[in-house]
């Protein structure tokens, strides 16, 4: 289940597939999306009255998988300390995807709930090379302070994992790029590496190309071919990343699961004998 509590990022990617849900609101998916968020600020006292409800089953809550809830709009209205507080007094169980190191300033929640439910941590770390960090993710923590995230999480003893998102085509795919990234991301102490190749949904693949015109224009033809069936690279590029990443995470000792993984939890007694499903979408309006 998925929260939406901003939306609009105000740390920018160029490549963000979440734009396209700006123009839900009729909001611009470019330099509106940038600039322009919206906040549910109620949000911590609809999910505790949600998580109180009678029909409320205690599904897995999925929180950042459209846009991140540390960005840095958090950092006024501090509404995850809130959230987190409910899910830990209902013991409910939850994951975080995020890049950002906000996190951190609710690691005693993050710790309390680990003591009571399955707590998955998940930090995005696409590549490691600080001049592409700074022009496709401008606004965001370097990839550097995103693996102390990781370092200060495990060392918690909170398990995360990395996803390796994005893999850009032709500017961070190249052997010697992944065997640094995993490399980097295995000193960090993380439990796993799950790459993703770049996607470019209707809404970012607009403004990613006009950023790949701009900085890199000799690119822009074989992105138009490798992209020239849809939103997603062809299949055969994306076991081609799959393969390197998984053999360079066997090499450095890390991989799908490993002792410090996120621990799971007996099945609470009101899901007994229920169909464990993945996680649903929750609306907080």
């Amino acid at each position: 289940m998925g929260t939406r509590r901003h939306r609009g990022g105000s740390s920018t990617c160029v490549h963000c597939f979440a734009r396209k849900t700006h123009s839900y609101l009729d909001l611009d998916t470019g330099l509106g999306f940038d600039s322009q968020i919206v906040v549910k600020v109620n949000a911590p006292d609809l999910l505790r009255r949600q998580l109180g409800s009678r029909r409320w089953l205690g599904d897995h809550i999925a929180m950042g998988t459209n846009v991140d809830c540390y960005q840095r709009a958090e950092g006024r209205y501090r509404l995850m300390p809130g959230i987190l507080g409910a899910l830990r007094d209902h013991a409910n169980p939850f994951s975080i995807l995020t890049k950002g190191t906000l996190i951190l300033r609710d690691l005693d929640l993050l710790v309390q709930a680990s003591e009571v439910t399955d707590v998955g941590i998940s930090v995005s770390v696409g590549f490691t090379d600080p001049a592409l960090w700074r022009t496709v993710e401008p606004g965001t923590p370097s990839p550097e302070r995103r693996l102390d995230v990781v370092r200060t999480l495990t060392g918690h003893g909170i398990g995360v994992g990395v996803l390796m998102a994005p893999v850009i085509p032709f500017l961070s795919d190249d052997p010697a790029q992944l065997r640094a990234t995993v490399r980097a991301i295995a000193a960090s102490g993380a439990t796993s590496v799950t790459p993703l190749v770049l996607h470019l949904r209707p809404g970012a693949r607009e403004w990613f190309m006009a950023w790949l015109g701009q900085h890199h224009p000799h690119l822009v033809r074989r992105y138009e071919r490798l992209y020239a069936e849809g939103s997603y690279a062809p299949k055969w590029y994306q076991r081609r990343i799959t393969r390197q990443v998984h053999d360079l995470a066997q090499e450095y000792g890390i991989g799908p699961a490993r002792a410090g993984m996120p621990r799971r939890l007996p099945e609470p007694a009101q899901t007994a004998g229920r169909p464990v499903s993945g996680p649903t979408q929750l609306s907080l309006i």
